[in-house]
């Protein structure tokens, strides 16, 4: 694997992290001018973005782990009120909200919620990656 092909795969997976993370980036975008080049195998490309995503996932869970620290501090991005709805929420539905954890913005709310939420952290794992890995399989499908 040569310099370029390496730094687009890194490309990708950096991409893919940030938009599973709380941070705003599109990752599609990326994976999918990387299946049209053709330049590497479409497992590979969904793969690494999988992995990046699911990792931004797992990072938004970590922190919402440690939000129940934070949440009161007069920087914290919700009110008490809103922490707390949004918590009744996620435990109104459940881990199954996981499942949507792919879509944008409303999904990393998912991931950290899950994490304030103490889910078990291998059902958190496997339900993000199903969900992460079947968008990326779509959109190398459609394409």
């Amino acid at each position: 694997m040569g310099a370029a092909s390496a730094a687009a795969l890194a490309g990708l997976f950096a991409s893919a992290f940030l938009a599973g993370s709380i941070l705003p980036a599109q990752s599609e975008i990326v994976l999918a001018a990387l299946l049209l080049a053709g330049e590497h195998p479409a497992w590979l490309l969904v793969l690494v973005a999988t992995l990046g995503n699911v990792g931004g996932a797992v990072l938004n869970y970590g922190l919402g782990r440690s939000a129940d620290r934070f949440r009161h501090r007069s920087w914290f991005p919700l009110s008490a009120a809103g922490w707390d709805r949004s918590a009744a929420w996620f435990n109104r539905w459940g881990v199954a909200t996981l499942l949507l954890s792919w879509l944008p913005v409303v999904g990393d709310g998912f991931t950290l919620l899950a994490g304030a939420a103490r889910t078990p952290f291998p059902l958190f794992l496997g339900l993000v990656t199903l969900a992460k890995a079947g968008r990326y399989l779509a959109l190398a499908a459609l394409l």
